[in-house]
């Protein structure tokens, strides 16, 4: 991160169009998150594959009017720039939705998602949310340690949902994390 750039979190209003717009950057897939349950718990292993590609997830052209129906948005901020987007949604059980985590790829592995993460706390437990849920597709390795490395459990495996599409194959692992 370029020096003297304090970053800021704050949770984004009707004036943050931008923000809502940060691009989805490129990300590095380098194998799959084998997820299994015995009796006792979740386990996963890493099986890394012999070559590596990118990947980038399709622009989401939020709006201010639909992310606040469902939830609210954080920003991270340094001055007035944007560089992270964290999009949280109310669910129906004790745990917020973050729908959607990223940061702008000259600011990433600075703390900036554990941040966007952390900000969420306060407002989650105001409106009587224990924890946070999201979903990591099983060959965003990255993505999974990042959420088992700042307080995610993982509670679920889905491996229907890619089928009969072009990402057949793929499963999304659930991850949970109580406050």
């Amino acid at each position: 991160m370029p020096e003297n750039n304090t970053v800021h979190i704050r949770q984004l209003t009707a004036q943050d169009t931008a923000a809502l717009q940060l691009s989805n950057e490129p990300f590095l897939l380098h194998g799959r998150m084998i997820v299994t349950r015995d009796d006792a718990a979740w386990h996963y292993r890493i099986e890394e594959t012999a070559t590596t590609t990118l990947q980038t997830f399709p622009e989401e052209h939020y709006q201010y009017a639909e992310v606040a129906e469902k939830g609210f948005a954080l920003g991270a901020f340094t001055g007035d720039v944007p560089v992270g987007l964290a999009i949280y949604q109310a669910a129906f059980f004790k745990y917020l939705y973050l729908d959607d985590l990223k940061v702008s790829q000259a600011f990433r592995h600075q703390g900036i998602a554990r941040q966007l993460l952390a900000a969420a706390i306060p407002i989650a437990k105001h409106h009587g949310y224990a924890g946070v849920s999201t979903i990591g597709q099983d060959n965003n390795i990255d993505a999974c340690q990042f959420y088992l490395a700042n307080g995610f459990r993982i509670g679920g495996l889905n491996t229907r949902d890619y089928n009969h599409t072009v990402q057949e194959g793929k499963s999304d692992i659930y991850f949970y994390w109580d406050f």
